[in-house]
């Protein structure tokens, strides 16, 4: 009995040697998604269809679970390049650095190794392909700012397939300087470019290499909010989509897909609960679809799910012992579009707007007075921000690391965090916990707790990358 529970033990632990090879390897990071970001998000679903308690993600129902550090060399809270770099290469950097370590040299990524071993590999994001997480899975730059020389590593690269809202910077250098376009360079080194989804089914199936971006005239830094999405816009899922089809066509050596669920740490930065909810559940939505490719290849498929750091210091309860989140429910935008009708607002009427108006507003777009009672105090921090930026035309902005916020929609944020009885220590990263979720062939590599540089590691272990 003993010598049995002894084989057990053994064989859960995550040096195990087992034979079978991870052929696919998916690993999903959600930018800023700490532990509470996923289980505040399980109990919003939870809430929204009446029940108390929550609705498991399907990442969380993944059989192997832990948790990991993010430290950075430099400091114990990392920035997203540093953490991106961990993920990429299983070694700690200074903040700021892309494929480099803290001797300012190259580091070779899993997705190199991955490309090096005949994989084809893909990666992919909901902000722009130069953002700090992409870019450490194929860039080497001393600094995540250097979003022009990020872009010029993506041929370097040579990896398949590539996806993003766009490039932030296609024709300047770091130091402001113009530089030739990006995208002529792409394409001379083979790739085809597709601007939107409709335009990436015309061209793949004859593309060698491809970048798929938004549509001519969209936003180049990101996909749309998944709470502020339109019918025919880009999604994460079928990006993830796109990708499985690009990387399997005429490919029988198995890929490496990276995908990033980018928004979710811009939301946090914004402290803006629901849109970080709703952007969770979009992460989810492309792992779904990773795990329908699973389900057909489930003895050759990892999938991994992970984020790079927490964002925000969300914390699940404030003073009483409750929360409301089937309330936050009742926002239908995210702040930033809350903003953004308020600034029209103020521009068609002259900054002449009267506070019914405003009711109007904010009924419509977070459900206030209308579906949830706001206490005295909480009208009257409204009613006061009203007064100071529309009557006495005092307009201070909020500023926060990807967004410019009107006061007044900054105050509905805060207002409707105080409904939900949730609380943010900050609008940068803290040194939480992320989890870490896995099925799959390896997956047991994944269980208990890890630093981030331990995860790349176990991937190249499961998929037999050295």
């Amino acid at each position: 009995m003993n010598r049995l529970i002894y084989i057990i033990f053994f064989a859960l632990m995550p040096g195990m040697i087992y034979a079978q090879q991870a052929k696919y390897v998916f690993y999903f990071i959600g930018d800023g998604m700490g532990i509470n970001q996923v289980n505040g998000t399980e109990m919003y679903l939870a809430e929204r269809e009446g029940n108390i308690g929550v609705k498991p993600l399907l990442f969380t129902t993944f059989p192997a679970a832990g948790f990991a550090t993010t430290f950075s060399v430099t400091n114990s809270v990392t920035d997203s390049s540093a953490a991106g770099t961990a993920l990429s290469t299983g070694e700690k950097t200074y903040n700021g650095a892309v494929g480099m370590n803290l001797d300012k040299n190259i580091v070779e990524t899993i997705a190199e190794k991955a490309k090096k071993r005949g994989r084809k590999v893909g990666i992919a994001t909901s902000v722009s392909i130069d953002h700090a997480t992409p870019a450490a899975f194929y860039a080497h730059q001393l600094d995540r700012g250097m979003y022009y020389e990020i872009a010029l590593d993506l041929p370097k690269a040579n990896f398949d397939f590539y996806a993003g809202g766009g490039f932030l910077r296609p024709t300047m250098t770091v130091d402001k300087k113009d530089a030739p376009n990006i995208f002529p360079i792409i394409e001379k080194a083979g790739y085809t470019i597709a601007k939107g989804l409709d335009e990436y089914k015309v061209k793949a199936a004859n593309a060698n290499k491809i970048v798929l971006i938004q549509q001519e005239g969209a936003n180049s830094s990101c996909l749309p909010y998944a709470i502020d999405r339109k019918e025919g816009d880009l999604t994460l899922s079928e990006i993830t989509k796109g990708a499985i089809d690009f990387l399997t066509k005429e490919n029988n050596k198995g890929f490496f897909l990276m995908v990033e669920g980018g928004k979710i740490d811009w939301a946090c930065h914004s402290n803006d609960l629901a849109t970080v909810f709703e952007e969770i559940k979009d992460l989810d939505d492309a792992v779904r679809v990773a795990y329908e490719f699973y389900k057909k290849h489930p003895k050759e498929t990892l999938i991994v799910v992970t984020a790079d750091h927490e964002t925000g210091g969300l914390g699940l309860g404030v003073a009483k012992y409750e929360l409301q989140m089937k309330l936050i429910t009742n926002q239908k935008q995210s702040q930033d579009l809350l903003s953004k009708a308020i600034t029209d607002l103020r521009k068609e009427r002259s900054n002449k707007v009267s506070w019914e108006e405003i009711k109007r507003l904010l009924a419509k777009k977070m459900g206030f007075w209308e579906k949830i009672p706001l206490s005295w105090e909480q009208e009257k921090m409204l009613r006061n921000e009203y007064e100071n930026s529309f009557v006495n035309n005092k307009i201070i902005f909020e500023e926060s690391l990807y967004a410019r916020t009107e006061p007044l929609a900054a105050v509905a944020k805060k207002v409707m965090n105080q409904i939900a009885m949730i609380g943010w220590t900050t609008a940068g990263h803290t040194a939480g916990y992320i989890p870490v979720f896995s099925i799959g062939a390896g997956s047991q590599l994944f269980m208990g707790k890890m630093d981030n540089t331990d995860i790349p590691k176990r991937i190249i272990r499961a998929a037999k990358y050295e």
